[in-house]
This record gives structure tokens, sequence and C-alpha cells, in this order.
């Protein structure tokens, strides 16, 4: 299994299209006046920053990520409006102080140490600045990955420990707000975020766990013919469907921020 992604187009099949959704909201809680330095760090496919230049009206965005992959599509669909540059959370390529808001969308739970890419992003805001991230509700609200590794676990007990809701316990409100705090930073609060996952029919949901990369179609791979299809028909019977045949599902992010002391 691997938590790695290295190109956009499954991801943005499996999870990207949602986190399009989410940014909006997620930006609309920090309101953020225009005329910002932003940072947009394991930036993906390029959701957020996409988000922060239509909505947020930047002096300047970068965008960071390990993965060539993802840069390339960032340069492809926002060209010169983003910065994209390479780097991972806990060694950011910037300036100490360089930006007023360093953003992270759906990737603190996966770095190695959280706490020293917050501390890395508490580095390169400036004093009075912003710190800020969105994560997936596992254990609960991000439905698509509860209900599959929920039929994962029921045919596969041994599949239990890949599970996201048990691998990222960060991902809940407080251990969040702690990992801020603990940074330094000052008045955290943390929010949920909700959007609507609704696929068309239970094919569209399926497809994009046939991608490979992430931690559950990582899983769907390492599976043989027949446990991927018992698989695929578990979670089929436990999907809600609409009578047009479509899959409506929730989504739930924690969305956390802190200020930077002067």
């Amino acid at each position: 299994m691997t938590d790695r992604w290295e190109r956009g187009d499954p991801y943005e099949r499996y999870i990207g299209r949602w986190s399009r959704r989410v940014a909006p909201l997620f930006l609309d809680w920090l309101d953020i006046p225009p005329g910002r330095r932003w940072l947009d760090v394991g930036c993906g496919t390029g959701a957020l920053s996409a988000a922060v230049v239509d909505r947020s009206a930047p002096s300047a965005v970068t965008a960071v990520d390990p993965s060539e992959g993802f840069l390339a599509t960032v340069s492809e669909h926002l060209g010169p409006r983003v910065a994209a540059r390479r780097g991972t959370a806990d060694d950011l390529p910037l300036d100490t102080a360089s930006v007023d808001a360093a953003v992270s969308g759906l990737v603190l739970n996966f770095v190695p140490d959280p706490r020293a890419a917050l501390a890395e992003l508490s580095r390169v805001t400036a004093p009075g600045g912003t710190v800020a991230a969105y994560v997936w509700d596992y254990a609960d609200g991000m439905q698509l990955l509860r209900l599959f590794w929920d039929a994962a676990v029921g045919l596969d007990p041994a599949a239990a420990p890949l599970d996201e809701g048990t691998r990222f316990p960060l991902c809940r409100p407080e251990p969040l707000g702690a990992a801020f705090r603990d940074t330094g930073l000052e008045s955290v609060e943390v929010v949920p975020i909700e959007v609507d996952t609704v696929f068309a029919d239970v094919d569209d949901l399926w497809a994009p766990f046939l991608g490979g990369q992430g931690p559950a179609p990582s899983y769907v791979a390492s599976l043989d013919d027949s446990a991927r299809t018992a698989l695929r028909d578990r979670l089929r019977h436990r999907l809600p469907t609409s009578s047009d045949g479509s899959v409506p599902l929730r989504a739930r992010a924690w969305a956390v921020r802190g200020f930077r002391g002067d």
C-alpha cells in the first residue's frame, strides 16, 4: 500500500473532484483580505490554489508539492498565475516570513511529522499571518471511504490496519487543534466543512478505486480478480442509490486555522 500520488488524472477522479468543492468553503471561512501572498503546501492537482486565484484576489500564489506529475498538472491548468515549486511540507523552499497565508488541503495527515510541517508553515508565514489546513474526517464523515473500508474489512479482517480512519488519528478536531497550538499558533479554531459527493452510478464510484494510487486504490490493486470482484459487490450492496441510479453520499472535512504571533 502507498500513500503517494504521482499523477494528476487518477487523483482527480478519485478525491480531487471533491476537494474542489471543499476548497471554496474553506476560503470563505478563512476570509483573508485581497492582495495577500499565499502558499499552498502539498498542492496536488491545484484544487486549493485554483480556488485562491479565483476567489481571494491574491498578490501571489506559490504551490509546493514533491510530485513532478502534480506540479505539471498545476502549471498546465493555472499557468503563470501560480508559481509551482518542488518541495516537501517539512522543508519548504521559501524564505522566512515570506507569505501571509500558508494553507494545506488534505495533506497534513500524510506527512511523516505533522508538527515539523506546521513549524515550517509557521516559519514562512509573516507575523500576524494565517496558517490553516483541512483534512478528511476519515473515521466517520468521509462516507465514500468509510463504506469502502467497512466492506473491505468485512471480507478481509487483515485490511483493518490499512483503514485511514485508524491510521490517521490526527484527522479529528481535538488532535488537529492540539497540533496547531503546540506549534505556537494563536487563536486556534477547528470547524467542520461538509459537501455532497454524488456519483453518477456505481461504476462512477468504483472506477477510481482501480487507479492504483493512494491507500484504498493500492489495496484494491493488491487483490486478485476474484477478491476484487467480491469487494466491489459487497460495497455495491451497501451503497445508497437513487431512482436514477446515482449514489448520493456526503463528505466531511475538518478545517483548522491559527495565527502567527508577532
